[in-house]
């Protein structure tokens, strides 16, 4: 009795506690998140993702330019297979915090009632289904915002979405994601050589690395170049078959499925 007890032990541990390709058959899952709407989303990040057979994930505000005056552009990229996600209709932030002066008094999160912060995303939600026809999508707080003074939203959009990005730096095994608060590394000015490290240590971690990037090549002021952009992307196609590189609502999907079923 005690020696099938242990058999089943150590067949438990080589199933659930032993799993170095938990990502989808893969060592690890890297996703490519970029915010805003930028109109070097467009112009530089798509056409690279394209040409290495790689899909991003957009997070997109309405309301900013690069997304009202490039509406055909953005359903393009839908139609090539990248997920456009949402970021809000005007991207409210708190602004009644140190360094939030450059928030709009008009769009401070601190300002809306909730019901017109449900609202906008769900108008949001709206814009996205007209440029790719679905009705399935994934959010991002802006700013890593999740409150409106002392009250979370976080609960009141979980039908609206199937999970959400946040802002923490970290890497998660799948056993451990939260769908509604998936940690990403903010980028700024990192070398290609330092984002290849870190895709290296998500593999050694057999987990998962959210990339969140602003401006490549310029247009913010959280920006990182594009031959540091091209150097990363093209690191991960030449791992391609121990990295799995895929869009936010399909890595977030599997690990929800993946737990589940264990």
């Amino acid at each position: 009795m005690r020696s099938a007890l242990l058999l089943i032990l150590v067949f438990y541990y080589a199933a659930y506690g032993q799993d170095k390709t938990p990502w989808n058959g893969k060592k690890c899952a890297v996703v490519l998140t970029y915010d805003d709407a930028l109109n070097v989303h467009l112009d530089n990040v798509i056409p690279t993702l394209d040409s290495l057979n790689l899909k991003g994930t957009f997070y997109i505000s309405g309301y900013f330019p690069g997304c009202r005056n490039r509406l055909a552009d953005w359903k393009r990229a839908a139609q090539s297979g990248h997920e456009l996600a949402n970021h809000t209709l005007f991207h409210p932030c708190t602004g009644k915090i140190p360094g939030r002066d450059w928030v709009n008094p008009d769009y401070d999160l601190s300002n809306y009632t909730m019901q017109r912060l449900l609202d906008e995303l769900r108008m949001n939600n709206v814009l996205l289904e007209s440029l790719d026809g679905k009705k399935t999508r994934t959010f991002a707080y802006p700013c890593g915002d999740t409150k409106i003074g002392n009250e979370s939203y976080i609960d009141k959009i979980k039908n609206d979405f199937v999970s959400a990005r946040g802002v923490k730096s970290e890497m998660v095994k799948i056993n451990n994601v939260n769908l509604f608060d998936v940690p990403a590394f903010g980028i700024n000015g990192e070398s290609g050589e330092e984002l290849i490290a870190l895709v290296k240590k998500a593999m050694q971690q057999n987990a998962l690395l959210v990339f969140l990037f602003h401006g490549v090549g310029g247009e913010h002021g959280l920006n990182v170049s594009l031959p540091a952009h091209r150097e990363l992307l093209q690191f991960l196609k030449k791992l391609e078959p121990e990295i799995w590189i895929a869009s936010f609502q399909d890595v977030t999907g599997y690990a929800k499925k993946y737990n589940e079923s264990k």
